[in-house]
Order: C-alpha cells, then structure tokens, then sequence
C-alpha cells in the first residue's frame, strides 16, 4: 500500500518535470527560429555594416591561417603515409595523388576547415558577445538607438560565411602540398604529374559540392556562436558556457549537415 500511494504522489511530480522541460525545448526552438529569421531580414536592409565585415573577415581568416596551415599540412602528409601501404599491396602506389585529391576536396578539406574554424573562431564569437551581454554592452546599444544584431551578428555571420570557403580552399591546396612532398619524396613524382592526377580524379561537381558545404559550415558557426553569445547569462559562468556549447553545437551540426549534403551529393551523382 505505501508504495503505490508513493507512486500516485510522485506521478503529478514527474509529469510537472517533463512538461517544464518540453516547455523550454519549445521555447528555445522559437528562439533559434526568431534569431536564425532575423539575420535574413536584416542582412539586405541598410545601412551595411561594412567597416565592421571587413574587420570581422580578418578575424576570421587571416588570424586563422597559422593554424589551419600547420594542420592542413601535417594532414596532407599523415593521410599519404596512411594511404601508401594498402596501395603498396596491390601495387597502385601510382594512384596515390588521385586519392589524395579525391579525399582531401570532397571530405575532409571542408569538414577539417570547419571544425578548426569552429573551435577558434566559434568559441572566440561565443564569448565576446557572452561578455557584452552580461556587462550589459548590448542593452547599452539597444538603449543608444542602435541595432546590435545588425552590427554583432550579421557582421559576424557574413564574415564566417564568406571566410570559411576562402580557408577551405587554402586548407586543400597546403593539404596536397603536403601530400606531394610525401610522394615526391618516397616515388619521385614530379609536381606536373602529381597535379596533373590530381585534377584528373576530380570533377565539377566535387568543387561545386565542397564549395556549398563550406557555405553551410560557415553559416552555422557564425550562427551558433552569434546565438549562444547573444543569448548568454549568470555572469562570468554564462561567458564559459557560452563559448563551451558554441564549439560543441557547432561541431556537432557540421557533422549532421555533411552526412546530410554528402547523401544529396551522392544521389546527384548517380543520376
């Protein structure tokens, strides 16, 4: 008897809980939509922020490019070395620069980009506008007649949205820089001949594919550190969990969109 009376009065309890958490997912998921609906309102309506994109897109790419190109590099080599032995067994050593080609600007050039982007560039945009909200910064801008989301977010979204094709593109091209120098030094490949396999293996649509994909990928980084930022509280901790879940959504969201583009990719393929 005690311990069905217990689960008739814990019962109310639970559905109190979930009804709360359903309430702020929902609640949450029209912020995301309010905020996301927004930028495209507000990206074509002057005036144009266009001093503060500039400064945005140096932050973004030039600031970057340390970085990326030691990975980019190190990649390039460390995928060739990995390659080579399971050619070398079947003798097809000589296809190494069209596998290099055909993974580093379909895959992982794009996806490489984007997850050094959204650690460096997500968690920095994350903070920053989690620190101007709880030092009241961006009540300061609303107050003073200006619209903060057109000078923080917009900014930031179009500078990772045009920046991150840009580094993709210099990530592939260190990438098989790197990948030639392993193949020149083990099978004395020239350079005209490993470039000349190289583009040979890929086609149109692979740069056209990679090309959306960095869109994509640069779109939601600057999205969801614009957002975490924008919305963030509880002081200093809020800045940290901020910059935190920025990287981690991110991240996750750029592995949900390749799995997702690479499907449409493939299908477009077929056809």
């Amino acid at each position: 008897m005690d311990s069905s009376n217990r689960e008739k009065n814990n019962t109310p309890r639970h559905k109190y809980f979930i009804t709360k958490r359903l309430d702020r997912l929902f609640l949450e998921l029209y912020q995301i939509y309010a905020f996301v609906s927004r930028f495209f309102r507000e990206v074509f309506v002057p005036p144009y922020e266009g001093r503060e994109i500039i400064r945005q897109c140096y932050e973004v790419g030039v600031k970057s490019l340390p970085l990326i190109s030691i990975t980019a590099f190190i990649i390039g080599i460390v995928f060739t070395n990995q390659s080579r032995p399971s050619l070398s067994e079947f003798g097809a050593t000589s296809w190494l620069p069209a596998l290099i080609s055909v993974a580093i600007v379909r895959a992982m050039g794009p996806l490489v980009t984007a997850i050094i982007a959204s650690g460096k560039v997500g968690s920095s945009i994350g903070a920053e506008l989690g620190s101007m909200r709880v030092t009241e910064q961006i009540d300061a801008m609303e107050v003073s007649a200006t619209n903060p989301y057109k000078f923080l977010v917009v900014s930031r979204v179009l500078a990772t949205t045009l920046m991150i094709p840009a580094l993709t593109m210099y990530t592939t091209l260190v990438a098989l820089l790197g990948g030639y120098l392993n193949v020149h030094q083990n099978e004395l490949t020239t350079l005209q001949t490993f470039f000349t396999q190289v583009f040979d293996a890929i086609t149109f649509l692979d740069i056209i594919a990679s090309a959306v994909k960095s869109v994509l990928f640069g779109f939601t980084i600057g999205m969801v550190g614009c957002y975490k930022g924008y919305h963030s509280s509880k002081g200093t901790e809020g800045v940290g969990k901020a910059a935190n879940s920025s990287v981690v959504t991110a991240m996750f969201l750029i592995f949900i969109e390749e799995l997702l583009t690479m499907q449409v990719i493939n299908a477009i393929r077929v056809m």
